[in-house]
């Protein structure tokens, strides 16, 4: 699955970081960083 998200609030990321997606205090979704674009 590929998306493209736009962070409310800047921070360091790197290709290779985990990340998890989280709502309502649950874990919705997690992937790793394939590409930072800007």
């Amino acid at each position: 699955v590929e998306m493209g998200v736009e962070l409310i609030h800047p921070i360091a990321m790197d290709k290779g970081l985990r990340f998890a997606i989280r709502e309502g205090g649950r874990t919705v979704g997690a992937g790793v960083v394939a590409n930072v674009l800007s």
